[in-house]
């Protein structure tokens, strides 16, 4: 009976280590397929370019030039020269008031003066022929200064009745019609210069130290599209605002099609510290706790392999993000399937990820073989 339970057992236990070996064969044996079995991958190139630290605000765009169009005067409207919306050039003629009374007035002015002139300049014949008073000739002077002062006076009177552009820009919607009665200070339209914009933003006082004119900056308004426009920052104000503890700046942006309209809310960036930096698309970063790794493409005798290599990281842009070390230019990591790879694993490359690569479009074909990265 005992030899039959030692007989039972040493076959259990030679049973046990067959069973052992057999999993472990078939496991070394997936291993060495999974590991000849290069994994397909889409890699990027290290590439050098120029980038700025970006401090974000909101701006107002304002008009390079704006101005209330008033009468200076309580009179009628005799004309309207100009549409809504029309531009218009300095100097151009906008509207006219009232003004046959001062049109009269000037006409008996400029006809007092023509008479004294004359009678000055007879004055002065005999003068020269020592037929007449000095006190005479002074009195006919003095009458002719008069009378073009007189003149100038109705005409300042005339000036004010005819409403000008003061500089060339773009009229807005006017206010009055023809036969209407303005007063002193009545708006009759609104006159802006927008081939340029005034953009005023703020940033905290903590930069202060780094700010000068000239620094570059990039604005857009979702109302206008995405593009973003550039400029450059043109004053500084000269004193922080004691409750927001924050510095105004006033950029300038070019605006030569009129697509940023004066009042529009713009996201700023202000560009400072610019520099030459090297940078990899933000997907190929591998975060592990506090730190970050790539994997990066190894070239050997048998193939392409990939070595997984810690990195440190700087500014952050849309969908990037600076190496400061850890990878040199021209070295390529991997974007995508980088989550799948081991380090010494053989790899194919099925694209190099530069930017304009179809990224979705190289996924689904390959998903559709099953060979997903």
């Amino acid at each position: 009976m005992i030899n039959k339970n030692i007989w039972r057992y040493r076959y259990m236990k030679i049973s046990l280590y067959l069973l052992i070996f057999a999993v472990l064969s078939l496991a070394t044996s997936h291993t060495a397929v999974y590991a000849a079995k290069p994994r397909q991958v889409v890699v990027a190139q290290v590439r050098v370019s120029e980038i700025s630290d970006r401090v974000e605000a909101l701006g107002t765009a304002r008009a390079n030039e704006s101005v209330r169009i008033t009468a200076n005067v309580t009179e009628k409207v005799t004309r309207i020269l100009f549409e809504d919306g029309q531009a218009v050039q300095a100097n151009e003629l906008l509207v006219v008031l009232e003004q046959s009374e001062e049109q009269a007035s000037l006409e008996r002015a400029r006809a007092i003066l023509g008479e004294r002139e004359l009678a000055l300049n007879r004055l002065k014949r005999l003068e020269k022929r020592k037929l007449a008073a000095t006190d005479e000739l002074d009195k006919a002077r003095l009458e002719v200064q008069q009378a073009r002062a007189s003149v100038t006076v109705i005409q300042a009177r005339i000036n004010d009745r005819i409403i000008r552009a003061p500089f060339a820009g773009v009229v807005g919607l006017r206010n009055i019609s023809v036969g209407a009665l303005v007063e002193t200070g009545d708006l009759i339209t609104t006159l802006d210069d927008t081939s340029s914009i005034k953009l005023d933003f703020s940033v905290p006082a903590i930069y202060l130290p780094g700010l000068n004119p000239g620094m570059q900056i990039e604005a857009r308004a979702t109302t206008v599209g995405s593009q973003r426009q550039s400029g450059e920052v043109r004053s500084i104000d000269s004193r922080v605002d004691p409750v927001s503890r924050s510095i105004k700046i006033r950029a300038i942006l070019p605006n030569p099609d009129g697509a940023i309209v004066p009042g529009l809310l713009m996201q700023v960036d202000l560009l400072s510290n610019t520099r030459q930096a090297l940078l990899i698309p933000e997907s190929a970063l591998l975060p592990q706790s506090d730190k970050q790794f790539v994997m990066v493409v190894v070239s050997g005798g048998k193939g392409k392999s990939v070595a997984k290599r810690p990195v440190n990281i700087g500014t952050r842009l849309p969908g990037l993000v600076e190496i400061l070390q850890g990878l040199e230019a021209g070295e390529q990591v991997v974007t995508h399937g980088n989550s799948k790879v081991r380090t010494g694993q053989a790899i194919d490359i099925l694209a190099i990820d530069d930017g304009t690569v179809d990224i979705a479009t190289i996924l689904k074909q390959q998903g559709k073989k099953g060979k997903q990265p």
